[in-house]
């Protein structure tokens, strides 16, 4: 590499300007904290940019479209057309999601790009999917790993799954939050939601089983202190509209569709007296870690993402009676407490400076080094005989971290 801008392409989400999800939130930091120090290309989707509405850049990245959805089966091709075009002018790329790493491989073998990939969680474990793409995206996770120069956990979590099943250090990093805002509530605010004069619960996520919806639902059907405000893509799929139809009309749920502006969100959210977060897959959730910057209490369902996300400072549960006994239980001190100490770790953890500089620390990484880090020391490499033999027995029946 010269003294020249190092060309990175990001790989993997729906695009910019950021309307989707937490990739692209991802994305659109990135590109403010390191458009300096990198020439940036985001790839797009053409399905969800109309012609119309397609910048050539965003801030200093230039952007380019392919005519596929970034999500779904197209995922596949979509990822693996954006990595052989990056091919033609980038250095580093930085792909995020697993869904084209079949052209790994062949990458790695023929040029001497640097590849850096996020796994996104554990994709593969998500009910959403067929078990063929389950299959497919356990494999593509180990080709992933097996090929990528660096690859990325959002979760220590995700860490000790990869070292587990890989033997690879995963490097860590997570999600910022520190783009939510607090917003008062004002007299228009109140009379299009006439919830916010009143104490209530709140909860974004797509609507799918992994999240445990239905779950929450139920909990709060039965507790009347204060309602649940749910805001989801219901009509997305058959098991969204059947719970709408099933919840909707009751008195203690507010369930409201997909909310993309920014104030209007976080007017919502940062106004609630309590988080519930149900996802049981994946890793680091962006939509935790911006309640916790909002110094929520929040009340997540008991996986170790969950907790270490939270570090295991937050309310926990595992079953709908779990949850109601949070509910009619939890004294107003402790949702005090678990709100501020919530508010300090994402002070601490989840701020995009920290994270953009993570992420460029691990681009010169990459590209300073050939080899990846393994789990095990190196002396796991000799047996038992020869460890003996030197003097060194206690070495033979060392454990691993996460044995």
């Amino acid at each position: 590499m010269t003294n020249r801008r190092r060309k990175l392409a990001i790989i993997g989400t729906v695009g910019l300007p950021a309307n989707y999800g937490g990739f692209e939130t991802l994305s659109s930091h990135l590109v403010k904290n390191l458009d300096k120090e990198y020439d940036m290309t985001v790839y797009c989707s053409g399905k969800r940019y109309p012609d119309a509405d397609r910048p050539d850049h965003y801030l200093g990245a230039r952007l380019k479209y392919l005519p596929l959805e970034a999500n779904g089966i197209q995922s596949i091709p979509y990822d693996a057309w954006s990595i052989l075009h990056a091919l033609l002018y980038a250095d580093v790329l930085l792909i995020l999601g697993v869904a084209g790493a079949w052209v790994l491989p062949f990458v790695k073998l023929f040029t001497n790009k640097r590849i850096i990939i996020s796994i996104d969680g554990i994709e593969w474990k998500r009910d959403k999917w067929s078990w063929p793409a389950k299959m497919y995206l356990y494999w593509a996770e180990k080709i992933a790993v097996k090929y990528s120069h660096c690859d990325i956990s959002d979760n220590e979590s995700i860490q000790d799954y990869t070292a587990i099943r890989y033997g690879s250090l995963s490097n860590v990093i997570e999600y910022g939050a520190d783009h939510t805002m607090e917003v008062e509530i004002n007299d228009d605010d109140v009379i299009n939601y006439p919830f916010l004069a009143r104490p209530y619960a709140f909860k974004v996520c797509r609507i799918e089983p992994e999240n445990n919806v239905e779950m929450i639902l139920k909990a709060f059907t039965t507790f009347g202190k204060f309602p649940l405000v749910l805001v989801g893509n219901w009509q997305k799929s058959t098991y969204g509209t059947n719970l709408k139809t099933q919840y909707g009309e009751h008195k203690n749920l507010i369930l409201l569709d997909p909310i993309y502006d920014q104030r209007e969100i976080d007017l919502l959210r940062g106004n609630a007296s309590l988080y519930v977060h149900g996802h049981s897959a994946g890793g680091t959730n962006p939509s935790l870690v911006e309640a916790m910057y909002l110094g929520l209490p929040i009340m997540s369902f008991n996986v170790s993402y969950n907790r270490t996300t939270t570090e295991s400072k937050a309310l926990y549960f595992n079953s709908v009676k779990e949850l109601s006994n949070l509910l009619e239980n939890t004294e107003y001190s402790t949702f005090k407490k678990v709100g501020m100490e919530m508010k300090e770790i994402a002070l601490r953890r989840y701020r995009w400076d920290l994270i953009a500089k993570k992420y460029q620390v691990l681009v010169e990484k990459a590209c300073s080094s050939n080899r990846k880090e393994d789990v095990a020391p190196a002396f796991q490499q000799y047996d038992e005989e020869t460890l003996m033999e030197y003097g060194a027995g206690h070495l033979a029946t060392h454990n691993l971290f996460f044995e």
